[in-house]
């Protein structure tokens, strides 16, 4: 079973809608610190279902998730990415996590940058932002990588609202322009 969406490639990622055989990867990424660190942090299986489940559920419901990130040579679960705007987001975000055992490949820009395309060209987004720890560097390298700047400091909604977050982004024109 597979949430219903899109699926796009790229020289070496699919990018898909979550399926129900992307569990076991899912909650190992949610259990992972590292991983987690800067993304709310790790999360017990239970709880990584709920969030997967979510994730999922917005597919169905608003047509707007991030999505399973695939590896193309091998098939494996790598990570989520894509546009994400839950209730109270700071904006319309295009954003990034992937396992620890693919960091470092390049496949975050790679994926984000499909990920952004669909956001300006079918979801007809006019801006995408990147909600960013501020001691996360290997996304701020992403963000640039992709183009976006820093726009200033923002705030999660709750129950992350105690965190400040760095908001990378820039607008539809500044993407097709770069």
């Amino acid at each position: 079973m597979q949430a219903p969406g899109p699926v796009l490639t790229t020289d070496r990622l699919i990018l898909r809608p979550i399926a129900f055989a992307d569990f076991e990867r899912w909650a190992d990424f949610m259990a992972d610190e590292p991983t987690m660190r800067f993304i709310g942090g790790v999360q017990p299986r239970a709880i990584a279902w709920r969030g997967m489940m979510g994730m999922a559920g917005a597919w169905a419901l608003t047509g707007v998730s991030m999505f399973s990130v695939i590896e193309r040579a091998s098939g494996r679960w790598i990570g989520r990415l894509g546009p994400w705007q839950p209730e109270g987001w700071p904006g319309t975000e295009v954003g990034w996590g992937l396992h620890s055992d693919a960091w470092g490949q390049g496949y975050a820009t790679e994926g984000a940058a499909a990920a952004i395309d669909y956001a300006f060209d079918t979801l007809g987004w006019t801006e995408v932002i990147h909600c960013i720890a501020p001691h996360n560097l290997p996304s701020q390298g992403v963000a640039r990588r992709l183009g976006s700047t820093l726009k200033g400091q923002g705030r999660m909604p709750p129950p992350f609202d105690q965190e400040i977050i760095d908001i990378w982004g820039q607008t539809r024109e500044q993407w097709r322009g770069r």
